[in-house]
């Protein structure tokens, strides 16, 4: 995730604190895709169509995964070890660890 964070940081012109309030909106816009992507999937808006798959479905879905690591890591540039401990965390919470 550190490329992909590297090449937004060169080519944002926002300042510097309102980079990382953007990378975390930026999760909300990639959300509305995966929403919109199953929604169609499934069928739910018959006026527009079928239009798209699971795979789209999946993709969009990485895109929020990709998109929420590269927001966490511009808030923390320890975003693994954040991300890890939170898993570990939820897998203790859960008696799985």
């Amino acid at each position: 995730m550190r490329k992909p964070r590297g090449w937004l940081d060169e080519e944002d012109q926002a300042a510097a604190g309102d980079v990382r309030l953007l990378r975390v909106l930026k999760i909300g816009e990639e959300f509305g895709e995966a929403a919109e992507a199953i929604t169609r999937a499934l069928g739910a808006k018959p006026r527009k169509g079928d239009s798209h798959t699971s795979e789209d479905v999946e993709r969009q879905l990485c895109g929020v995964i990709v998109t929420a690591q590269v927001a966490l890591l511009a808030i923390n540039p320890e975003a693994e070890k954040v991300l890890d401990a939170r898993v570990q965390g939820l897998l203790e919470r859960l008696n799985l660890s």
